[in-house]
């Protein structure tokens, strides 16, 4: 049974009035090479679709080791901020591969962020942007406090009636 699996079965289809040896043999030999050709392409195909996941998994944020494997020189900029998640969304948009590596000799601990060479235009990009969304967002009031002071305000508000009301009693 095993080996009727392993046998693999190939048909030839060829027309002709009087089929000699050695047109069998030619026939064979095309059918052979147009085989060996067909296997060929597919092993190319999978070798790129193999090149093209291998590049396409080390996008952003990655680990030292996997940064220095694509063999570019790297260039760092230091970070003081702990706010580093607020950093990837914008490295993701222009599409930086950095690597973070936290500095613990120092008390307010620093971090650096490793970039390959090449990404430098799109490095100071992403950090223009992060860096005006840093600003714009200290200059935001926060919900909370839009809450509180309205909340006052209607407090204010009642209390405003409250005392028109008996005020207008006690003149009747």
């Amino acid at each position: 049974m095993q080996d009727e699996v392993n046998d693999k079965v190939v048909s030839l289809c060829i027309k002709g009035g009087k089929i000699s040896a050695q047109i069998l043999k030619n026939a064979i030999t095309k059918a052979l090479a147009k085989m060996e050709q067909d296997k060929r392409l597919e092993q190319q195909k999978a070798a790129t679709k193999k090149q093209q996941k291998t590049a396409a998994a080390y996008r952003g944020k990655q680990s030292m080791r996997k940064l220095k494997a694509g063999k570019c020189e790297l260039s760092n900029i230091e970070i003081t901020d702990g706010n580093i998640k607020s950093f990837e969304k914008y490295a993701r948009k222009y599409n930086v591969d950095y690597s973070l590596q936290k500095d613990k000799s120092t008390q307010p601990s620093r971090y650096f962020v490793f970039f390959k060479a090449k990404d430098v235009d799109s490095m100071t990009a992403a950090f223009k942007e992060y860096t005006g969304w840093q600003m714009n967002k200290d200059k935001k009031v926060s919900i909370r406090k839009k809450l509180a002071k309205a909340i006052e305000r209607v407090a204010k508000h009642r209390e405003r009636a409250k005392t028109k009301s008996k005020d207008r009693e006690t003149t009747l």
